[in-house]
């Protein structure tokens, strides 16, 4: 029935085309082709173009009808009714391209007036109708974009700026630029009269950039031109430098001093020394400096426009002279142990402290050597002989120093004094008596008899030749150190003999005990010698033991005959084993435990007379025997009747 009516409908006047398709669409619901136009409002500039694209998709033949309406209010103008003829609506003539395969338009030499709704028809050759709609937002392009500013030359935390940006355009939003970033607002940036009004208060160094608004809105943007500020600071970080960068200078030296501050416009400088005013400029040099150049340095910078002031650091500056002459004294030329000693390290110069060395070492002070005077002096208490060293002061200040070394020899002494030398002499030889004693320097000596004061000698050694019975006594040895005034004293008994002294000597002693090792041996052998002979005889059956032959042997240098003695007299036994040392050593009797043959010995043993113990006593003591083998005896000792082991 609808594709009947719609026939009819087309044959009929064309004028009416539109109304009946307008009526259709609302009996119908306009359902079909929902969303075939974008979502509005679509913008454009005045004077501009807009192109109502539908999604439609292109037919091989033009739609058999397409009708544009515009919509304002509740009235609905005719854009274009396209049928088999074009029919433009009043107002649009010239500015319309329709396309008839997809539905679209285009309108061109756009006004603000052309802003509100379009509507959209599409009958299609199977009777099917296509509508939809969209809205136009026309604007007027952004132009004469204009940009004030109250002050361009500020001060920093003391000026406020405040920008203004105007332009033509219709609904246009503002932008403000700080070089090529944007700009936000913060507690010191605020936006007023909807953003085209920039305030900054205070302005400081980093606002000093170029400055520019930007002007938008959705059809165009445009840019005002920039504005540059020029922000006075300052002075800030007021800094000395010192070259060479030192606060002790040798005396003579030159110095350089240099001032500089962040500060717009460049500061000027004045310089300073303990508060007191010197010179101005931003360089200051002191050449060939003296002592009194010392002080404290420092520059002050300024600012004209910010009309500020900023003192840099102070800067110690200490002009020192040279150390030299350093010298290292003693308070005695002869230092004596047991007495207080000072040694004083002294130089010219400026000298900031000392060190002391003893042999190398650092010195290290205790109870009895203390420093004084902030090292300037040691002091011993006591001297001592272990003082005695090489000592060096090291004079320090912070651009030189030089080191003096001291030889110190404590005198001390003459401690105990000995003598070497015989206590016993024979007469008519030769007496030789040393004396000796520890003494710095080198004591002298001096020899007296006891209780004499006659000088008997003045040497170390003492000789005296051919020696008689008078120098018997006591001689005195006297040392003296003529530095530390001291004397010592030892004495030594002589006694001088004829040679027949009674008493036995250690010499006489140790002659008697290698005779009596002698004898012994002889003993040792000569049983050796009877056992031998037994031997022989004693499976004989004729042997007679009576006739047995007696040992003889000779002590002393007297022998008696043993073989009256009764043949039935009792006899002891005993191993003997003599043993020699090399060398003149002891000899060692040791007594055998093991079974063996023994042979009978008697020896006289009575004692000689005076005469042949004197003759005895004038005889070279017998030499010592070299080492032998063990014998070991096989007969015992008989003595006076009493029996011993040898």
């Amino acid at each position: 029935m609808r594709h009947s009516l719609l026939y009819k409908l087309q044959k009929d006047e064309m004028g009416n085309l539109a109304v009946f398709c307008i009526f259709w669409a609302a009996f119908t619901g306009l359902t079909a082709g929902s969303g075939v136009l974008p979502d509005g409002p679509l913008t454009a500039a005045v004077g501009g173009s807009v192109t109502f694209n539908t999604t439609v998709a292109a037919t091989p033949m033009p739609f058999p009808t397409v009708i544009w309406t515009f919509i304002e209010g509740s009235n609905e103008i005719p854009v274009i009714t396209a049928t088999s003829q074009n029919k433009t609506g009043p107002g649009y003539q010239g500015r319309i391209t329709l396309f008839k395969r997809t539905g679209s338009l285009e309108l061109s030499k756009l006004a603000l007036s052309d802003s509100g709704k379009y509507s959209l028809v599409i009958l299609t050759e199977s009777g099917d109708q296509i509508t939809g709609s969209t809205t136009l937002q026309t604007l007027e392009p952004v132009s004469n974009v204009m940009l004030t500013v109250n002050s361009t030359d500020l001060l920093e935390f003391n000026s406020t700026l405040r920008l203004s940006c105007s332009s033509l355009g219709s609904s246009v939003s503002f932008h403000w630029l700080n070089d090529s970033a944007e700009i936000s607002a913060d507690d010191r940036v605020q936006f007023t009269d909807e953003g085209a009004a920039l305030t900054i208060a205070p302005v400081t160094r980093y606002d000093q950039r170029s400055f520019r608004c930007r002007v938008s809105n959705a059809v165009s943007e445009d840019d005002s031109h920039s504005v540059h500020l020029s922000v006075s600071y300052g002075p800030d970080d007021t800094h000395l430098v010192m070259s060479p960068r030192k606060e002790y200078v040798a005396e003579g030296s030159n110095v350089n001093l240099s001032c500089s501050a962040n500060s717009r416009p460049v500061a000027t400088f004045t310089w300073f020394v303990n508060g007191k005013l010197l010179v101005r400029g931003s360089n200051f040099s002191l050449v060939n400096v003296q002592q009194h150049h010392s002080g404290n340095y420092s520059c002050q910078s300024f600012n004209t426009k910010t009309l500020r002031y900023k003192e840099s650091q102070k800067w110690p500056i200490h002009v020192l002279k040279k150390i030299s002459g350093a010298s290292v004294t003693l308070s005695t030329s002869r230092p004596v142990e047991g007495t207080e000693l000072n040694m004083t390290c002294d130089a010219a110069g400026s000298v900031f402290f000392r060190e002391w060395t003893k042999g190398g070492s650092a010195l290290i002070p205790d109870e009895r050597v203390t420093l004084h005077d902030k090292n300037r002096t040691v002091s011993f208490r006591t001297a001592v002989r272990s003082d005695s060293a090489s000592y060096s002061c090291r004079i320090i200040n912070p651009i030189d120093e030089e080191e003096v070394t001291l030889g110190v020899l404590v005198n001390y002494g003459p401690d105990p004094v000995q003598i070497t030398g015989p206590s016993q002499i024979i007469v008519k030889e030769t007496l030789t008596l040393s004396c000796s004693a520890v003494s710095v320097p080198a004591a002298t000596y001096m020899w007296t008899a006891l209780n004499s004061t006659a000088v008997l000698h003045n040497s170390s050694t003492f000789v005296k030749y051919n020696v008689n019975f008078s120098d018997s006594g006591s001689y005195v040895c006297s040392a003296t150190n003529g530095i530390t005034g001291k004397s010592m004293s030892a004495s030594h008994r002589l006694d001088v003999t004829d040679g027949t002294d009674t008493a036995c000597s250690a010499g006489c002693i140790a002659g008697i005990v290698l005779a009596c090792l002698v004898i012994c041996a002889a003993v040792a052998g000569g049983a050796y010698a009877f056992y031998i002979q037994r031997n022989k005889t004693k499976n004989r059956p004729d042997r007679d033991i009576s006739n047995r032959t007696g040992l003889k042997f000779l002590a002393g240098g007297i022998g008696q005959d043993n073989t009256e003695e009764p043949r039935n007299q009792e006899l002891n036994y005993a191993d003997v084993t003599i043993l020699h040392a090399k060398g003149g050593g002891k000899g060692q009797l040791e007594l055998q435990a093991s079974q063996t043959e023994y042979a009978e010995v008697r020896v006289n043993n009575a004692p000689p007379s005076y005469d042949a113990y004197v003759r005895r006593m004038k005889r070279r003591a017998p030499q010592p025997l070299e080492a032998r083998p063990q014998v070991h005896s096989n007969e015992s000792c008989h003595e006076s009747g009493e029996h011993s082991t040898v």
